[in-house]
């Protein structure tokens, strides 16, 4: 019976939250009340499979210095702050039968403190789900199986990059992997992403990779992103991205150090990318970036060090997808128009020229991350990042620092 409860409650928390993040029609309330009596005479154990509930905890604190055309963008009288503190707590639920999996997380990530010179402290309304997908396994064998899953997660959770794979996949994943004795581990992944649902703009994304190839520790990993299908928005050259990316690694443990070593280095090529006004004629199509990381975090008392340097042309990569260093854009622009305003069913926004364009994009810079495990449960993060333009007669010249820590506590 506990466990039924347990099931229960569970069951009632989730809908909670979701109504009170977007509205949900009757219909669909009772359709899932329905499903929810149907169920709750079933246990787990009956079920047959996995049931696991964990979550983590976040104090954390981001010291950052934006400056745009020598102006700074942060501090007293910008109306943004240098340092920011959240509190953020995720919830996570998943579940594995012999065939069959699903996985999912809700995200509770606000503002400490006061906001907006409100009365009382910290915001408590940024619900974000994050991840919501289920999976098939087609083919189960001792050196290949093959998979199917939909539904949603971050893009970077399936694709591998420094620099690209921002965006949420809200989308179908195919996955397949062959074993080799010799030749090393072997996989494909071909994805189909929602863009715009109400114009059925889609992208196509996949990634090929080669592991531990000939057991030697090296690796290699190719994955082209199709943005080019409909451009729904109608902002000229949004959509214009092709992109491939290129990566090569090898991991190792050297005697001296009994921890894994990995170096990397990327390359990024944007195929369709156009010579524009607002890039000054260029294509600007290029990206890449190189590092190395030591150690892993399992127990108490572990430690990872990772540094890499990066660079990303401003026609590259989407800036909506572009990750990495970055510039901070604490305006919030994009890089081929001004931030996008939406009232009733009208969309206004204005078209960046090239000394207005901004974006995470356009920039080169580093970045440095120290985790240390207090103990098995908490986690010490620190990360340095410094930004800087790239191409300075694109946009206007920008310059980021950002030291962010961050203590994790999970169960």
């Amino acid at each position: 019976m506990k466990k039924r409860h347990k099931l229960l409650l569970l069951s009632s928390v989730l809908l909670s939250s979701y109504v009170g993040a977007a509205e949900i029609n009757e219909r669909d309330i009772e359709t899932l009340r329905e499903w929810i009596n149907s169920r709750r005479m079933i246990t787990v154990k009956e079920l047959g499979g996995q049931l696991s509930i964990s979550g983590d905890i976040h104090g954390e604190m981001q010291a950052a210095n934006e400056v745009k055309d020598g102006i700074r963008q942060k501090g007293s009288g910008t109306g943004s702050p240098t340092k920011t503190y959240d509190v953020e707590f995720n919830l996570a639920i998943d579940y594995r039968a012999d065939r069959t999996w699903a996985a999912a997380r809700l995200r509770f990530d606000d503002d400490a403190g006061l906001t907006n010179e409100k009365i009382g402290s910290g915001k408590t309304n940024n619900i974000k789900l994050d991840r919501a997908y289920f999976g098939y396994r087609i083919f189960d064998g001792n050196q290949h199986t093959m998979d199917i899953e939909m539904g949603r997660r971050g893009l970077s959770t399936v694709f591998d990059s420094k620099l690209q794979f921002n965006s949420n996949f809200d989308g179908v994943l195919f996955k397949d992997s062959y074993v080799f004795d010799r030749a090393g581990d072997f996989y494909y992944e071909l994805g189909l992403l929602l863009v715009n649902e109400k114009r059925s703009q889609a992208a196509y994304l996949g990634e090929i990779g080669l592991q531990n190839i000939a057991r030697t520790g090296f690796y290699t990993k190719y994955s082209i992103a199709d943005w080019d299908t409909t451009n729904a928005s109608g902002i000229p050259h949004q959509f214009q991205f092709l992109v491939s990316q290129l990566l090569l690694g090898y991991k190792f443990i050297p005697t001296q150090l009994d921890r894994v070593v990995n170096f990397y280095l990327a390359g990024l090529y944007n195929h369709v990318a156009e010579r524009h006004a607002i890039t000054d004629y260029k294509r600007a199509r290029k990206g890449g970036y190189v590092g190395m990381s030591i150690g892993q975090a399992k127990l108490q008392g572990d430690w990872v060090f990772e540094a890499n340097y990066q660079f990303l042309q401003a026609q590259c990569v989407p800036d909506f997808d572009a990750s990495g260093v970055g510039l901070g854009n604490s305006s919030g622009n994009g890089f081929y128009y001004d931030k996008i305003t939406t009232k009733g069913t009208s969309t206004s926004y204005t078209l960046n020229t090239r000394k207005t364009a901004e974006g995470n994009v356009n920039f080169r810079g580093f970045e440095l991350t120290l985790q240390y495990l207090l103990s098995n449960n908490l986690n010490l993060f620190q990360q340095w990042k410094q930004g800087i333009t790239l191409d300075d007669h694109i946009g206007p010249f920008r310059k980021y620092k950002q030291y962010e820590i961050d203590f994790i506590y999970g169960f």
